[in-house]
């Protein structure tokens, strides 16, 4: 679920970061860039590990920035295909679960991905697993384990500035997630939590 990702980057301190020591200075900058973003193909960054390597700063001519090249590891979640996570229920439809972490909140159950006999009640927005005669519940905010078969990327493309329109009709852009994972319950110790207790 967390890898330790080589990265090589530029930072610039600006002269308000002189007064703070060198290397916390250099990881205030790289956490501010990186922490809490994703990075195509490798994650979604958590914070600075630790810094292997930073060249001898140079100060700009114009504005008194240091400029320091730097290599450091940096923490990125991504769980691996076939790893059992624990997640939060965050809501619920017909056409699956959406999962949360307190980091992560594009985690994404089909209902192909439930186990059978599995119900949707309509009136209560909640799924319905019949075992052994049985009813178990998926509760919104119900702690769960999922086994991650796929990870989805997006890249969003450049968009143009806004032109002027004659119409004051406001224009509806719909959010992709950068990164999410697609997961299932479908198998034996997975789903909530209690149940297994």
């Amino acid at each position: 679920m967390w890898i330790l990702t080589k990265i090589a980057d530029l930072v610039q301190l600006k002269p308000q970061d002189f007064n703070k020591p060198s290397i916390e200075a250099i990881e205030d900058k790289i956490n501010e860039k990186y922490a809490n973003k994703v990075i195509p193909n490798i994650g979604l960054c958590i914070c600075v590990w630790d810094i292997t390597d930073a060249s001898e700063g140079l100060i700009g001519q114009y504005d008194g920035h240091v400029n320091i090249n730097v290599e450091f590891h940096m923490v990125v979640f991504r769980p691996h295909k076939g790893e059992v996570v624990q997640a939060r229920i965050k809501e619920q439809t017909s056409a699956g679960i959406r999962l949360c972490t307190p980091f992560f909140n594009d985690i994404w159950i089909p209902s192909t991905e439930l186990p059978e006999p599995i119900e949707f009640v309509e009136a209560e927005n909640v799924w319905v697993w019949t075992c052994e005669d049985q009813q178990l519940y998926f509760d919104n905010n119900e702690i769960v384990r999922f086994q991650v078969i796929e990870e989805k990327w997006y890249t969003q493309p450049p968009t143009k500035p806004n032109e002027p329109t004659d119409s004051d009709a406001p224009t509806k852009t719909s959010y992709q997630a950068p990164y999410s994972i697609i997961g299932s319950m479908a198998m034996a110790g997975l789903g909530c939590y209690m149940w297994w207790e």
